[in-house]
Parts: C-alpha cells; structure tokens; sequence
C-alpha cells in the first residue's frame, strides 16, 4: 500500500487534461488537496468538474498531464485506489428493492469486509446519519435527505481515507442539507479528507478549507472562501431597486467600486455599505428599496465566470 507522509498531498495533480475526442473538458489544471481537509470544485455546468472528479475517482482515464490520489496512480492502481476511497454521486445510487440496513450489508461485501464487521459498521453508520430508526424500512420510499444520507453512510462502509462527493446535497430542502452539511462537518473532524463539487455557494462557505473555481475547462482562482472573497470582490454589496425604469448611467460614479446593471436591480461594490447608502440617498434618486450585504462567494463566482448560462 502507498503510504502519503502528513505534508505531501493526499491528492496531486500537475496539467491535468481529459479529452472526449476533439472536446477538452478538463484543460491542463493544476491542484492539490491536503490530509485531511474539504476541497472544492465550482464552476458552471460544463466547467469540468465532474470530469475531474472521474479523474481522481478512477473511472475515467487521464488523457494527459499527471495525478496521483493517495501516492498511486489511479490508471495502474485503480482498484486499489477504490478500496481506499468513497463516493457519493450525483444521483443516488441504492438498490430501492433493499432496506435501508441491506443496503450498507450487500456494498460492505463488495469490499471483502467480514459479515460481523460489516453489521458493526452499519449499525454505527446508521446512527451517524440519522438513519437507526429506519433501518429495515425499504429504501425507496425514502425522502430526499434520507436517501442522501444513507448514499453517505454507505460510501463509508469501508472506512475511506477519502471521500468525493459530487453536488451532495442537489434537490434537497434547507432542512435536509442543513442535516447533511452537520454529518460532513463531523466526518472532517474525524479526519476524513474530502472532495466536493456543489453549485451552491453558501455550501462551499460553510464546509471548504479551499476551493477552486473553474470556467470553460480550466482553473481561474483558487483559495479559501474568505480569501477568494478579498481578493476578487470588495467587502460589502448595496443592491438598488427602482420604482421606474430608470437609467443609472454615470449617475453612480464614485459611489462605490465595481457597479452591475442587472435586469431587475443594481449592485454596486463598496467597502462601506452605510455610507455607500447615505451618498445614493443623497443624490435623490427614486429608489424603491437598499439592501446592505457582506459581499458572498457567488458575488466571486459571478465577477470570475459571469451571469451568462451555459449550455
């Protein structure tokens, strides 16, 4: 078994490239995840994140440049590096004509996982997520959340040193991701590295150490939360409603930092919301609403990748 010293990267890849024929989904990127924390990709669809995430996953060849997941190589090592690894998908998974406890007895095996220690685990997995009292209903009567959490339980059937998850928490209501953000929160302070993507910003604030942003195959930022919000966008956000069609041309200048006209609203980037405010009000523009908001990782995703929808 390859052994990763504490200070090398549990994950290293140098010019990573995927290609599908003449299209390149993944662009010669370059990152590094370290022991033990959660890392993120974001980006639009079609960024290549999830091509990526197949890459480190070993589902999906490197077309070039170099990776190694856990010190192996993930095309000569494959099956080894999948017993070392979970992985929650996108979409679930299960096998819905199993209960919930069978579900974690029959994926155990695929393992080579001792029977006694595979009901120790599941027993103590369902009680991890909230699952215990549901354990011999059938699986696919479950709700959202449930199914996610049983999707988590059973990626960590085999006591993975790595866990990739792709978009999580996707379809799910506040409460349910809420729940689920807690049990990744505790699996990190367990020490389990992991790996997400997730198109929800206020998730990758609350769960990454860093992250990456990607657009149009390659990497634009990289950084944790807070210092991708320092670097990119200023600290607060005022967003103007008018009551009329109004045209704001020049009339803003100076009020602020960077200043976006939306269809429905204007957002100005300012260090000091307050007086950001106060000067607009002074200028006696027909306004029908201000709102003062500490700048957000999506204030950061959008200046780098724009509002533009991509196919």
């Amino acid at each position: 078994m390859a052994v990763v010293s504490e200070r090398s990267p549990l994950i290293e890849a140098r010019g990573l490239t995927k290609r599908f024929g003449d299209f390149t989904a993944v662009d010669g990127i370059d990152f590094e995840v370290r022991r033990g924390e959660t890392f993120g990709f974001l980006g639009p669809n079609g960024a290549g994140k999830t091509s990526t995430m197949r890459m480190i996953g070993a589902v999906s060849p490197v077309t070039a440049g170099t990776l190694r997941v856990l010190g192996l190589d993930p095309a000569a090592d494959g099956p080894k590096l999948k017993e070392r690894m979970g992985v929650v998908p996108q979409q679930d998974t299960l096998d819905f004509e199993l209960s919930v406890y069978e579900n974690l007895l029959v994926y155990g095996r695929y393992f080579g996982i001792p029977k006694d220690v595979i009901r120790r685990r599941a027993d103590e997995l369902l009680d991890f997520v909230q699952l215990a009292e549901r354990r011999d209903s059938r699986t696919e009567p479950l709700s959202g959340g449930m199914k996610r959490r049983l999707t988590i339980a059973r990626a960590l059937i085999n006591e993975p040193e790595l866990l990739l998850l792709d978009e999580p928490t996707t379809g799910l209501d506040p409460q349910a991701r809420h729940v689920l953000w807690d049990r990744l929160y505790r699996l990190k302070q367990q020490g389990v590295t992991q790996v997400l993507t997730t198109h929800y910003m206020d998730e990758a604030e609350q769960l990454c150490d860093r992250l990456v942003v990607m657009d149009r195959a390659k990497i634009v930022a990289e950084g944790s939360p807070r210092d991708l919000i320092a670097e990119y966008v200023q600290r607060e956000v005022v967003e103007l409603r008018f009551k009329d069609e109004f045209s704001v041309d020049g009339k803003l200048d100076g009020i602020g930092g960077r200043v976006e006209v939306l269809a429905d609203r204007v957002l100005i980037g300012t260090d000091d919301g307050d007086a950001a405010a106060h000067a607009i009000h002074e200028l006696g523009i027909p306004i029908e609403s201000v709102l003062v908001r500490r700048s957000t990782l999506e204030d950061v995703f959008l200046t780098l990748t724009g509002r533009t929808l991509v196919d």
